[in-house]
């Protein structure tokens, strides 16, 4: 499933805010591994810091903040066996740890970033603490209602398909 491209690269006022993030190598990496099942971690993080990025404007929040670690979320490269092996604790737990330490290699992190990147797993884990700000309670939010839609989507879309599928075999014996 593909967030589509051009609802947040023809938001200029976003690009702004991302732009030299987006470029950057490592971070586009992620367009190359699978999350959710059925999206790229690159597309996942676009999807939570865009929708993100719309509300924290809504609301008059700190949208900078919101754009840049929604997109840095999850910045990991490691899957979930070897943060399993890493034996610091739960993928839920570690993978955060690592995306600020990640983020931090490419760009300056204010305390209000790397709070929403460290605590946007507090509804799955204990140990995080809860949100100290808005904008970290907006992106948590965000990316579990991200989670649900690329991996339900694809399961409503097969599901709809059989349905029209049993429906057309309904209508066949009845004719």
């Amino acid at each position: 499933m593909e967030f589509v491209r051009s609802i947040w690269e023809n938001d200029s006022d976003y690009m702004m805010l991302i732009e030299d993030l987006i470029e950057n190598e490592e971070l586009l990496k992620l367009d190359d591994i699978t999350h959710h099942h059925y999206t790229t971690r690159l597309i996942h993080s676009i999807f939570v810091s865009y929708v993100s990025y719309r509300i924290a404007k809504r609301f008059k929040l700190n949208v900078r903040a919101v754009a840049r670690a929604g997109l840095l979320h999850d910045f990991f490269h490691e899957g979930r066996e070897e943060i399993v092996a890493m034996d610091k604790g739960s993928h839920n737990f570690v993978h955060p740890h690592i995306a600020v330490k990640n983020a931090e290699t490419i760009t300056e992190l204010t305390e209000l970033e790397k709070d929403i990147i460290l605590k946007h797993m507090f509804l799955t884990t204990t140990g995080v603490g809860l949100p100290s700000y808005k904008e970290s309670m907006i992106v948590t939010c965000v990316d579990k209602y991200c989670a649900i839609n690329e991996v339900s989507t694809p399961i409503r879309m097969k599901v709809k398909e059989k349905v029209t599928e049993w429906s057309l075999r309904l209508r066949v014996v009845h004719a």
